[in-house]
Formats: C-alpha cells, structure tokens, sequence
C-alpha cells in the first residue's frame, strides 16, 4: 500500500478493526453528512460518538487531500475508518491514511490516464475542467445542464470510460468500473460486510450507484428530484424521510435501532454484566453483587422509570460483542486487548489494589501502564459523555474510573457526577502511597457525590479531601442482597444428608486481600493443637482464579497451592484430607448447595467492601431451618452492621484466627440456632439492591443541585 498521509488521531471514535458484525454506514458528504442545520449535525455526531461499533466510511468526489482539510476543520465531521474518494476511483484506510492499492487497480482497471481524457474532450468547450481540484483515476469537469448532449457522453463511452453528472454542474469522466457503487461493494467483499448491516446515505445522482447494492439506503430530504425518482420504486430498504442532511440520517439510524438516544442516567462500570468465556457470553453466577444489582435495576420494568444506559467496555470485536444475549440498555465501548491489559490488569491490579487493600508495599508503578489507565479513563469519559443527555445523572463504580469525574465535569458541568466505591476505601496516609495520589484526589474531588458501604470509609474519604473549596456530598449504603432469591433457591434445593463430620467452607475469588493463606495456616495449628479433629473436620475453600492476564495474585496462587498440598500431605490420607480445594467458578445452585452443607463460613478479609457471601450463607441457612456459624473478619464492611452477633476475627492474629475456629467449631446446638436467627434479623436492616440503586441515583442529582453553595462534607 501507498502512504499519502499520516493519521489523525481522534477523540470521539476509536479506530478499531473492522469485522463483519458491524454496522455500517457510508455517506456522501456535501449535501449529506454535511448538509441540515448545525443542531442536526452535532446530534448525529454525538450519535455516532455513542456508538463506536458503528464504522463511518465516506463515499465522496472530493479527493482525498479535500477530505482530510475537512477533517482538520469541521469539529462535527466524524473521524471515517475509510474513505472512497474521487467518485469511486480511490480507496483509503484511514488507520494509517494508505490507498488500498488491490481495490484500486480493479477499480482503474482500463483508466487511460487524465492526459488522454483531457485531449479527448478538448474539442467540446462546454467542459470546464475543474483545475484547482487535485483529481485521481478520474477526470472532473463542470457543465452545465442545457450542454450535457450525447456527442460528449459518446466520447467518453468511446475511450472505454464511464461518467457520472450530478447536482446540476459537475460531470466526472471515470474508469470503466469505478464508481461509488462499485467501490463500495468492492470493500463490503474485502470486508465481508453483509448487506443487511450497511446503510448508504446521499443526495445526488453521483450516489445512485451506492443504492443498487441490496444495501439500507437514506435519501435526505434535500436529495436531487432525479435521484428521488431513481430510488422510488424501492421503499422496502431505501427510506426517504422528509428531513434534511444529517437529520435524515440520524432518523433512519434510529428507525433501524442502530443507535440509542441520550439517556437521563448513565452507569458507567469497567465490565458489561457478561461476560465473554470460552466462545460464549456467561452471565454472573450469583444474584448478588454489583453486576446483577444493576441488572435488577435497569432490568424489565425498570428501563422507562430509569431511562438509563450502562456504559462499559468489551476488548470483545463487534461482531461478538454485538450477540450478548440480554435486553438490557448496553453502550459498548471497544478496547484494544493490549490496552486493556496495561489499565485493567496492571494499573488497576499491580498499582490502586494494593493501596485499597491496605497493602502499599505490594504497589507496583509503570508508566506506561498508568498511561493505560488514563487513556481508558478518558475514553470512557467521552463515552459517557456521549450517552447523556444535558443535566443527566451519571453513577460511576468504583476505583477504575476515579479520573472519570474531573474529565467529565471540566467538559460536561451539566451533569451530576457520583461514583459508589464497592471496595475499601484506604486511610489518607496509604492513599498518599500512590504515585498518582494528587491527581486522583483531585479528580475525586469534583464528584458531586460519594458513596461507600461503611462510616469508616466514609471518614478516610472525608480526611483525604480537607481542605478542598467544594467538596462531594457523602452517602454510606451498605449493599445487601436479593434475599428472596436466595432463600427460594435454597429451599427447592433437594435435601441432602448431613455428615457428622463438622465442615468449614469459605467461598472467595482469589486475591491476597481475602487472606486464604492464613486459612489454611490457621487449620494446620488447630488440628495440631486438637488431633482428635483429624479425619472428621473438612474444609472446603471455593476460590475462583481471577481474569486471565492478572499477575498482581500469582504468588498468593503459589503459597496457597503448596501449604494446601504441604497440609494434606502432612496430615491426609487415603479416606481423608483436611483441605478440599475447588479453584473454579461454581453455578449459584452448587455454591448454595455448598452453603446448606456448611456448618461454619469463614470470612477472613484483611480488607472488604461489603462481602456479600457472608449475606447469602445466612440467608440459606435461615431459609431452610439449619443453624450455622459465621466467623467473620473485622476488616469486613458487614462487620460493621453483624457486630458483635458474629465471630469476630482479626486475620491479621494468628491465634486469633486459631480460637475463634475452635469455638465456632465447639458452640452448641441452641446457641449456634439463636446465633444464626440474630445474623438473619440484622440482614434486613439492608434494602433490596433495585431500591438501593435507585435511592442513589436519587442522591447523586440531589447533591449536583445543592452542590452550587460551598459547604462541608455531609452525609
């Protein structure tokens, strides 16, 4: 391929490849794209900003160097990945701004050049060359109406070319097989784009070649009569809506359900709630959790009270992205793999993790992972920019968008800007830790709401933001679950014999912040101190791996697997080892069957948000009559609403650890009944997860209102 040019870089639209799950559509630009007044235009590029799988190619007579001109100076004129320039006769990728040579030569197959066209055609004054015009495969002259005679369209004929006249004025000597149309089908094979999911939009009769490839079509109201007539007949895929330019097009797109509107409410989290595995999309195995509480709230009933989009991000190409199988409000925004990995994997891992976690000295800082994280964070920005309509309330999630509200508010001070931390949020001094310290803190200081599930996080966040003029407003929402799920799940599961065998079960994705090392160390002391427990007492530790790609949890993997492997080895036998060890997701029916079977939950977090499991194992357990023992860590959010009704644990105390094992382990029958019925009652003080988004939704518009007056923190 020949390069004439370098690529811009563009804001609004990310270049991504090009597969045959797309959307497509192809447009003329004067008279079309650009045609309507100035509101119709920005709308539509807004609309295309919004939907990025959406692939913009241009299909114009301008040359090439024209249409890079517009580009430098039109800020509404969407970035195209291609361009068919010259009236067909030019091809160009706008990745790296190449002429797609192999298209070319077929499509100037049989051009004899401009010099012999130009030496043809001399003899008919009436024909203008158009000088100024740099010209490519093509001839282009003006003429008049009245002039365009047979003798002159013989002459091109004779010399094997073809010809196009359009808008009254220019007429284009062209090779035999260029066109629009030709070009475009040529990229529609190169490209394997099914005709169903490309829409062609023009308005002169140089763009009726664009309508005769089986494709959607949109002829703007302001359209030529001739190309009016051309395309009548065709009312099934060619629309003609009384709207001109960019108004045309943008209700056809929305007539076809390419596009979405600008929503009142926009969720923006890093992960759409399915996810992509192994050549299918998976929904989360629990019903409980921040993906399925923002199910339940924009879910069937919901959308038209909310009218809200969720904003995420897929690494997934469209074609693939495009079959998630749910009804639910998506706006996609593609990543490159390799992005992804540098901002999820390494910057939101390796770098804030351990800072959340209270682990600082397992920071790890890289440049150019941190450019990652800002990269996304900004594209995420304008994505969701482009899903919100003016005054809209925008609900963030958790530490993987915390440069989102400073990028949003500095563009978009319209919209009220809150951000719910599902994790711990760190005391200011371990905060301070983080290379990026200062720039994160001021971001987090334009919210105009924060959300967390305890006063202690709440507190760490207020200190960390003193002495800022204007400050969010706080909120603390403990997230509960969906305990009538959980209870009917856990009452239409069969019945199955309990064993006399006491067993401990912990249910856990594996991160150092969980502590299942200590765990498994903590078992190993007790059944030391306490040989009468061996070959009775099980323990079954179900800890999913994380994503693919995560290194920050690899050496917490290695030290589990060998003291797991050291205890069974050391202790184990033929008919009994101490540690059952399941490293995989489990569907929600296993996990609750694991719940009945359980007689003590071990939540050991050195840090937590919440911890949901500890919810559900209770909730099963109450459902279905049985009486277990919850042994719950203190650095776990629910610690401070379950207090002193659970065991209590500091992971950080071995013997802590060790004792209260043995007393769950040793708690009588009555006790542990009227343990599990108090645990229970204090469950509802949470409400259900739809009510509890949209009592924050509430909230984040509140606080944008009353935030114009300086004032304290407040909650």
């Amino acid at each position: 391929m020949g390069r004439t040019a370098t690529a811009r870089p563009h804001t609004g639209r990310h270049p991504f490849p090009t597969t045959s799950g797309e959307r497509v559509l192809v447009t003329d630009l004067d008279g079309t794209l650009l045609a309507g007044d100035e509101d119709s235009r920005r709308r539509l590029a807004h609309a295309l900003d919004r939907h990025p799988h959406l692939t913009v190619v241009y299909a114009t007579g301008r040359s090439l160097a024209s249409v890079q001109a517009l580009l430098s100076g039109e800020p509404l004129a969407p970035w195209p990945r291609w361009i068919i320039a010259d009236v067909g006769a030019s091809v160009i990728d706008t990745a790296d701004m190449s002429h797609c040579e192999a298209l070319e030569r077929v499509l100037r197959s049989g051009w004899p050049g401009r010099r012999r066209v130009r030496a043809a055609l001399d003899r008919f004054p009436q024909l203008v060359g158009q000088d100024g015009v740099v010209q490519q495969g093509r001839c282009s002259y003006y003429l008049a109406p009245e002039d365009l005679s047979e003798e002159i369209t013989a002459a091109v004929e004779a010399m094997g070319c073809t010809w196009t006249y359009s808008a009254d004025r220019y007429f284009d000597v062209l090779p035999p097989r260029a066109g629009k149309g030709p070009a475009l089908r040529a990229l529609m094979h190169h490209l394997d784009w099914p005709a169903g999911q490309v829409l062609v939009a023009g308005d002169s009769l140089n763009d009726l070649s664009l309508f005769r490839l089986g494709t959607h079509g949109v002829v703007v109201g302001n359209a030529e009569p001739a190309l009016v007539a051309h395309t009548a007949t065709d009312r099934r895929l060619v629309h003609h809506p009384p709207l001109e330019g960019a108004a045309a097009i943008l209700h056809t797109l929305e007539g076809l359900g390419w596009v979405q509107r600008p929503r009142q409410v926009v969720i923006g989290y890093h992960r759409p709630p399915w996810q992509y595995h192994q050549g299918r999309w998976q929904q989360p195995a629990s019903p409980n959790g921040i993906l399925p509480t923002l199910m339940s709230a924009l879910g069937a009933g919901t959308e038209a009270e909310l009218d809200a989009v969720w904003a995420a991000a897929t690494t997934e190409p469209p074609s693939t992205a495009a079959t998630i199988p749910t009804s639910l409000p998506l706006a996609l925004l593609p990543l490159p793999a390799v992005q992804w990995a540098g901002y999820f994997h390494r910057a939101c891992k390796e770098t804030l993790w351990p800072a959340l976690t209270g682990q600082p000295h397992l920071i790890q800082h890289k440049a150019a992972h941190w450019a990652d994280y800002e990269a996304v964070n900004a594209a995420f920005a304008r994505h969701i920019s482009a899903h919100a309509q003016h005054g809209a309330t925008v609900w963030l999630h958790d530490y993987n968008l915390w440069l989102v509200p400073a990028l949003l508010k500095n563009h978009r001070p319209d919209l009220a800007v809150g951000l719910f931390h599902h994790t711990p949020f760190p005391d200011p001094r371990t905060f301070q830790t983080l290379p990026a310290a200062q720039q994160l803190r001021a971001s987090l200081a334009q919210l105009d709401w924060a959300g967390f599930h305890t006063p202690a996080f709440a507190r760490n966040f207020r200190t960390l933001l003193a002495g800022v003029p204007r400050t969010p407003r706080i909120g603390i929402h403990p997230l509960g679950i969906d305990r009538h799920a959980v209870a009917a799940l856990a009452r239409s599961r069969p019945a199955a014999p309990r064993p006399d065998t006491p067993l401990i079960l912990s249910v856990e994705r594996l991160d150092y912040a969980k502590a299942p090392v200590h765990k498994v160390h903590a078992l190993a002391r007790l059944l030391d101190q306490q040989p009468g427990l061996r070959g009775r007492l099980r323990y079954r530790l179900v800890c999913p791996p994380p994503e693919r790609g995560i290194r920050a949890y690899d050496t917490t993997r290695t030290a589990l697997e060998r003291a797991i492997a050291d205890l069974n080895a050391r202790l184990g036998n033929r008919s009994w080892e101490p540690v059952e060890y399941i490293p995989r997701s489990l569907p929600f029916e296993e996990v609750c069957d694991h719940y009945l079977a359980a007689d003590v939950f071990w939540v050991t977090s050195l840090a937590d948000g919440m911890n949901l499991t500890a919810q559900e194992y209770l909730t099963a357990q109450t459902a279905t009559g049985r009486a277990g023992v919850l042994i719950l860590s203190r650095h776990a959010g629910a610690a401070d609403y379950l207090g002193e009704s659970a065991l209590l644990t500091d992971p950080r105390s071995p013997h802590d650890l060790v004792d209260k094992l043995r007393l769950a382990l040793a708690m009588p029958a009555g006790q542990r009944r009227a343990h599990t019925a108090r645990l229970a009652a204090l469950l509802n003080a949470t409400p259900p997860p739809a009510e509890w988004a949209r009592t924050i939704i509430d909230a984040i518009g509140a606080a944008h209102e009353g935030r114009a007056q300086p004032g304290p923190l407040s909650a």
